[in-house]
């Protein structure tokens, strides 16, 4: 008894250290700001907003708290981490000893001639417990916690940034439909114009103040502007049922709420310190827990080389007779040390732990990746939302002008001191314009929303939705 207080004891001292590198964080070199940060590097970052505050239209707010109850692929990660949650329960027990019990009850044949006398055997009726009990001596199982882990955070991680990814999607998708409603409404606004014209165009060329000329290129701006239409309307439904995917629902018509031009987003964007971002990010603490679980597979693999010290025993009853089970003398029990080692195996458990020094290698190489595509996503947003900014204010100056060289060219057509193409040229420029000003619109708002996702905001599991929402 001595013997194996004194063996729990030496575990005890041995398992602090574990074989293999201790994982720490790798050195990543990052500026104090942004390139594009501007005036704002200094206010707190975006990203602490919380989703619910960022996206004001109720509409919005709704469809994103359905996607984040039902969408799909986001169920499947919640499952994949509870599904790793149970494996670091099952890494844990290695630490505690394996015990199971065997029984045996011969029923048939003669065993009134067989009696073996020590240890039970077909012959007898017996009950049987196991103990196997590993000393972590070299730190193998206490390098399997470490893997696993590094596992269940890494899929945790990888939940979050479903959400994130989710709460981004479902807000582009939205902007995205809104755009179409309003280009829709652009066309239907210029089809009618275009209608206007080729009846007025018709007048004329019955009175003999045109030719037909005039009057074909108006139908042809009119079908042009009808084809449009069409197209929108394919856009517009298939927009839809992309965004019903998200919700987790089949393809259904989109309720929608405040229109493009009255989306409210903050006139100050700032992006926050590139440092924050490695800790915010899921992608790239994701990826720093795999390097973690990979690291930690290296001192897995350097101490499967060596022996393993393992406490054995059994303790049970046995005898031929069922009536004589009981007895004193069926009584039987064994414990002691076991040691086993590898021997032709070796080799191979030394290729094993070069695959493992490459796996962490690999992640290694992944997590600085990830922080590269990281800071890339963080600059082209921040360029993103400065320049649409002032791009949608100078088309919509442009706009404004050709609204009023149409006036013009309708009025000089109408009074016969123009030709149609001055009408043809004003009123196809400001159809292309108005497009173009609710496509930029649109960019503007979807910048926003991904400098926010880049950013790692979104979701954050210290703030909760504010009361009577559903959470998600």
């Amino acid at each position: 008894m001595r013997g194996l207080l004194a063996l729990a004891a030496l575990s005890v001292l041995l398992i602090s250290c574990a074989m293999g590198p201790d994982y720490s964080r790798p050195d990543i070199a990052t500026s104090d700001s942004f390139r594009m940060a501007g005036e704002e590097k200094d206010l707190p970052s975006l990203a602490n907003v919380p989703w619910w505050e960022l996206y004001h239209d109720e509409e919005l707010q709704k469809l994103i708290r359905i996607a984040l109850e039902e969408n799909k692929d986001l169920k499947r990660a919640v499952a994949i981490v509870d599904e790793f949650a149970a494996r670091l329960l099952v890494a844990k027990t290695d630490f505690a000893p394996q015990m199971n019990a065997t029984a045996n009850a011969p029923a048939f044949g003669n065993t009134k001639n067989v009696a073996f006398p020590g240890f039970p055997n077909p012959f007898n009726y017996y009950v049987q417990g196991n103990l196997a009990w590993e000393i972590d001596v070299w730190g193998r199982i206490r390098r399997s916690n470490e893997a696993a882990l590094g596992d269940l955070l890494a899929r945790e991680e990888n939940r979050r940034a479903l959400i994130l990814q989710l709460v981004g999607g479902v807000a582009q998708a939205y902007f995205d439909l809104r755009q179409f409603d309003m280009q829709l409404e652009i066309a239907q606004r210029t089809l009618q114009a275009w209608e206007e014209s080729v009846r007025i165009g018709q007048a004329r060329l019955r009175q003999g103040m045109t030719n037909r000329l005039d009057v074909d290129q108006f139908e042809a701006e009119r079908e042009f502007a009808a084809a449009r239409i069409a197209e929108l309307k394919r856009q517009m439904v298939q927009k839809e049922n992309e965004l019903s995917v998200l919700l987790g629902r089949n393809p259904r018509q989109i309720s929608r709420g405040q229109s493009l031009t009255e989306q409210v987003m903050p006139p100050v964007v700032p992006a926050g310190l590139p440092s924050e971002l490695l800790q915010r990010r899921p992608d790239v603490v994701q990826a720093e827990q795999g390097l973690a679980a990979a690291t930690a597979r290296i001192g897995m693999a350097k101490a499967d080389r060596f022996p393993k010290l393992s406490i054995t025993g059994i303790l049970g009853i046995a005898s031929p007779q069922l009536s004589q089970l009981v007895a004193n003398e069926t009584f039987f029990g064994v414990a002691g040390p076991s040691l086993a080692g590898p021997l032709f195996n070796a080799q191979i458990l030394g290729f094993q732990q070069k695959a493992a020094e490459a796996q962490a290698r690999q992640a290694l190489a992944q997590y600085e990746q990830t922080i590269l595509v990281a800071f890339r996503e963080v600059e082209d947003a921040l360029v993103g939302v400065s320049t649409t900014r002032e791009q949608a204010e100078a088309q919509e100056r442009q706009v404004n002008a050709l609204r009023s060289a149409l006036h013009l060219a309708n009025v000089r057509y109408k009074g016969g001191l123009a030709n149609y193409l001055d009408v043809l040229i004003a009123q196809r420029s400001l159809f292309d314009a108005e497009l173009s000003l609710a496509a930029t619109r649109r960019l503007h708002l979807v910048s926003v929303v991904q400098l926010y996702k880049a950013l790692g905001g979104g979701w954050s599991p210290e703030v909760d939705q504010p009361k009577g929402s559903s959470k998600g």
